[in-house]
């Protein structure tokens, strides 16, 4: 690498070298422009070097190109690839780079900063490009003791950072923190260590979906399994003494864990007092242009994730874009295509007519200004999702979507205007909907089929969202949040109890609402209580049941878009019945003294929910006589059919083995077969096979980097060729239905097997020979329906009628009234 001059001036000065710092520094000397990159550690790319040693980097967003001419090469690869290949790039450019070189403050102005470094020396550049990312620094333990060794007076007993987890072997560890980072130590370090993993609470509500699923089955294995972590739970940190870990539980009482070493992952403080003393003030992420400049620093361009990208293919990118942006010659952001083919000419003339054309950045704006949602992200932060999202152009009649229609993405109205068909039998009757305003949060938190028809009245043009990232900005964003829930509880209020009644009789209602949200299998009403609440289910679903001779007995099953606990209400009585989540469950919680005034004043309503009330009590009374019903009921929620919304199943008494449906889904996916039918439980000869559920709010879903899972608008749960074999899908699924296979190779055909005797012949099962004949890396395949064909093959091939596939809620409501 080119030597570095000690003081001096250069055009451009990049502080950071991560992703995007590197990818900056490399475009400048390939590009022949002065330029320093200082680095404060004595490594270049110092995030990616404190990755646990050997984990896999994944390259996201698949379909986001590279910058043409992008010095650094970037793919799925392991830790150490990526740093080998980066450093070789680097010295193979001529980076001219400072390592121990830690900036403390900015000062001047564009085309004359001051970069003020520890120890005093001062380096001057007319352009300044942060890469600092938001890590900052590590948060530490305050506690008494922090700072002792162990008893041996080898180590010190608190670290910070775990590099290598296979250096650490048969000692005792205790691990602070249960974000993603705390819970990829523990598992790492459980191989060939004893580890207690230490929690403030009792679950894990910041980690991904995937790491939750491993650390509960590694907290689930026997103390003496390989594998296997302690859980200490509902407990905080009092101070760090030599050979163990104080904590003090949620009682008070002093817990002491036994332990050579304690790692800490507790976070870290983005660098806002640094980017005060660089004179931009923050409260979140900073504010930049199109081109990442700083909007209160000119001449400060601030990339990667402190800007407000955290994957590494934009990062790389950016960096090449923002020196191309420096020289004059701004090139457009490596997605510009992937938007402008959202940008039909329709789309463009609604937008801004008269013009022909529309950059993102333009596009963005118009979003933001015509979208009140969205007004208070930052551009970076749309620009981010936008490539995902779809834009449509409707011309009156045109329908979004139908009713029953399986999607659950969230629309807004750009321009123009929509009907909401609330009552199918009367489909003249509309709710309208115009610019700035949304709809189809209903899908979007229930997960289950649209509620309603929606079609345009006039010219629209529509933003859509998919659900991941709308989850994802209601994580982040309050403001987000705040706008579908406002808009959520009266429509569903509306839409599941209350259709007739005006918008301000309710007000009160919405007013004193709240939203309760309740895991699987914790308990929502409880039997013999006194509140007397009306639960509106809008997510999930639960079973009701009673206990009778000392054994609970299941009496219904209702599933979202329902109510429980009105017959409390109705008699003035303790609860007759415990309500429990079937799985995750959200449900609206009205006051029960505004519910009544609303009885009283709407003779109609009291109708309508006393004759309900009337029905559950002659069904609860015909359940309490017959257990088995009830038991059935639980075993098919046990087994999914609480959250799904197609299942296969098997009717023992008419399944002769045959195999032909599990032969039937081999020959139709390239000889993987996606269902087990000798696997899997069964129940009063009801039994569910090996088989994906497509659930409602699928967990495979939940945690796709290359967003490969999607649901077709019939209801299918199905992976895309954008899939990349990460295995998060499968180890989400909670039912064991996702498999990791390598696609087969072409079988011959029928002429290649008679001259040749390539391939299977006639007395060959075809899917063994795809089995044994497999190519490339593996990658995720699960049922997904037999998608855009003739309905699922396993059933079709079923020669006795025992395969069928069913709604859950119908189905157990069927099997409930027959019995």
């Amino acid at each position: 690498m080119g030597a570095a001059r000690l003081s001096s001036d250069f055009k451009i000065a990049i502080v950071g070298s991560g992703p995007a710092g590197l990818s900056a520094a490399a475009h400048a000397a390939t590009k022949g422009v002065s330029h320093v990159l200082l680095e404060r550690t004595d490594h270049i790319n110092d995030t990616i070097f404190k990755y646990q040693k050997r984990k896999l980097v994944m390259a996201t967003p698949v379909e986001l190109p590279a910058q043409q001419g992008l010095e650094l090469e970037f793919k799925e690869e392991s830790r150490e690839e990526v740093i080998d290949s980066w450093t070789k790039t680097a010295a193979a450019t001529g980076i001219n780079i400072r390592y121990r070189a830690d900036v403390q403050a900015i000062a001047g102005e564009q085309g004359n900063f001051s970069l003020a470094l520890v120890g005093g020396e001062a380096i001057t550049a007319e352009y300044v490009v942060l890469a600092i990312g938001v890590q900052g620094n590590l948060n530490q333990l305050t506690i008494p003791g922090a700072e002792c060794s162990d008893p041996g007076g080898t180590h010190r007993m608190v670290q910070y950072q775990l590099d290598d987890p296979d250096e650490y072997t048969a000692e005792r560890i205790a691990v602070i923190g249960v974000g993603d980072a705390g819970i990829e130590n523990a598992l790492a370090l459980a191989a060939n260590n004893e580890i207690y993993l230490i929690n403030t609470g009792d679950e894990f509500p910041r980690a991904k979906p995937a790491n939750r699923a491993l650390i509960t089955a590694a907290i689930e294995k026997e103390p003496d399994e390989p594998g296997s972590i302690h859980h200490v739970k509902n407990v905080k940190t009092e101070s760090v003494e030599p050979g163990q870990l104080v904590l003090r539980g949620a009682d008070g009482a002093v817990v002491n864990v036994a332990c050579e070493r304690i790692i800490a992952r507790i976070g870290a403080q983005p660098p806002s007092r640094f980017l005060e003393r660089c004179n931009i003030k923050v409260s979140g992420l900073p504010p930049v242009t199109e081109t990442y400049e700083s909007t209160q620093v000119p001449g400060i361009y601030i990339i990667g994730a402190l800007g407000g990208y955290p994957l590494i293919k934009n990062c790389l990118n950016q960096g090449f874009e923002v020196v191309e942006c420096i020289l004059g010659n701004p090139v457009p952001p490596a997605d510009e295509p992937l938007i402008q083919k959202k940008l039909t000419p329709e789309i463009v003339r609604a937008l801004n007519p008269g013009k022909t054309g529309l950059s993102g950045a333009e596009l963005i704006e118009h979003i933001k200004a015509r979208a009140p949602m969205f007004s208070t992200l930052q551009p970076v932060q749309i620009r981010e999702f936008l490539i995902h999202a779809g834009l449509h152009y409707l011309k009156p009649g045109e329908v979004v979507f139908e009713r029953g229609d399986a999607t659950n993405s969230l629309y807004t109205v750009l321009d123009g205007e929509v009907g909401i068909r609330i009552n199918p039998e009367k489909p003249s009757e509309v709710v309208r909907l115009g610019p700035g305003q949304f709809f189809g949060e209903m899908g979007l938190i229930s997960g289950r089929k649209r509620t309603a028809t929606v079609v345009a009245t006039q010219p629209a043009l529509l933003f859509e969202v998919e659900r991941n990232t709308i989850l994802k900005l209601e994580r982040s964003e309050p403001a987000v949040k705040k706008a579908i829930e406002d808009a959520a509880v009266i429509r569903q209020i509306k839409t599941f109890l209350m259709p007739h009644v005006e918008d301000e009789l309710l007000s009160e209602l919405v007013a004193t609402s709240k939203i309760v949200s309740k895991e699987r299998d914790e308990v929502l009403i409880k039997e013999g209580d006194d509140n007397d609440a009306v639960y509106l289910l809008r997510k999930g679903s639960v079973t009701v049941s009673k206990r009778v001779g000392g054994k609970d007995v299941v009496l219904n099953y209702v599933a979202a878009g329902n109510y429980v606990g009105e017959m409390a209400l109705l008699t003035h009585q303790a609860r007759a019945a415990t309500v429990t989540a079937a799985s995750a469950t959200e449900a609206i919680e009205i006051d029960s003294a505004v519910f009544r005034k609303l009885l009283d004043r709407d003779p109609e309503l009291r109708r309508r929910v006393e004759d309900e009330y009337e029905r559950r009590v002659s069904d609860r009374n015909i359940m309490q006589r017959n257990a088995e019903a009830g038991d059935l009921i639980t075993f098919l929620v046990r087994e999914g059919m609480g959250e799904g919304t197609d299942v296969l199943l098997i009717d023992e008494s008419l399944c002769v083995r045959c195999d032909n449906c599990e032969k039937a889904c081999a020959e139709t996916h390239h000889g993987i077969s996606r269902l087990n039918r000798e696997a899997g439980p069964t129940f009063a000869m009801v039994h569910v096979p090996t088989s994906c559920r497509h659930c409602e709010d699928p967990h495979c879903m939940t945690d796709c980097p290359p967003d490969a899972i999607h649901r077709a608008a019939n209801g299918e749960v199905f992976i895309n060729d954008q899939c990349i074999g990460c295995g998060n899908c499968k180890n989400n699924c909670p039912y064991g239905v996702i498999q990791m296979a390598a696609m087969p190779e072409e079988k011959p055909s029928l002429l290649s097997w008679l001259f040749f005797g390539a391939g299977p012949g006639p007395g060959e099962d075809k899917s063994e020979y795809g089995l044994r004949h497999r190519k490339g890396s593996a990658h995720a395949v699960k049922c997904d329906m037999c998608k855009g064909l003739a309905g699922p093959a396993c059933v079709r091939a079923c020669p006795t009628g025992a395969a069928i596939r069913v709604n859950p809620a119908e189905f157990i409501e069927v099997m409930r009234a027959a019995r």
